[in-house]
């Protein structure tokens, strides 16, 4: 029985050129020039830390950070861009978390999206992926076509399609 797995990753190696490349714009542009600005990445924990002196730079560095992970081919939405700025002495701190994986509630909704389509497919949450069974593959890819046109959000990925 044909099936192909639905998940969300980011490719940390793209990831981590992307930041590589925005460190060094960080360095170079001149409005943040000589300024105490820094962004670090966490690869264990998934998260990139800002710190800059003021809102104004801090908006600037999200701005580079985003630009140059659309160039790189990273998907935006993979960032948690909720966490507000945190101050702590001279410097302002804001922590951006890298979604990993598809959580529970959002399964929920493509599950949903998926059996309301009417299409002869079986999904079933796994962890944090989601396996489709069929028994036709044209129906698998229709389940695809239906999860690229609808917004859940996050980047989705589809994997390991079994004939």
């Amino acid at each position: 029985m044909p099936s192909f797995d639905i998940l969300s990753k980011v490719d940390l190696q793209t990831l981590d050129n992307a930041i590589n490349t925005a460190k060094r714009e960080l360095d170079t542009r001149y409005d943040l020039r000589g300024s105490n600005s820094s962004i670090e990445f966490d690869k264990k924990a998934l998260t990139i830390k800002l710190a800059t002196e003021d809102h104004l730079k801090l908006d600037a560095i999200v701005d580079i950070l985003l630009e140059r992970s659309t160039k790189q081919k990273v998907d935006v939405r993979a960032y948690d861009l909720s966490a507000e700025p945190t101050p702590s002495g001279k410097l302002l701190y804001r922590t951006i978390k890298v979604k990993q994986g598809i959580e529970r509630e959002t399964a929920k909704k493509i599950v949903k999206a998926i059996k309301d389509s009417g299409l002869k497919v079986q999904p079933q949450i796994m962890d944090d992926m989601i396996r489709v069974n069929g028994k036709k593959i044209d129906d698998l890819q229709a389940v695809m076509a239906l999860c690229r046109e609808q917004d859940f959000e996050l980047p989705l990925q589809f994997d390991n399609m079994k004939s």
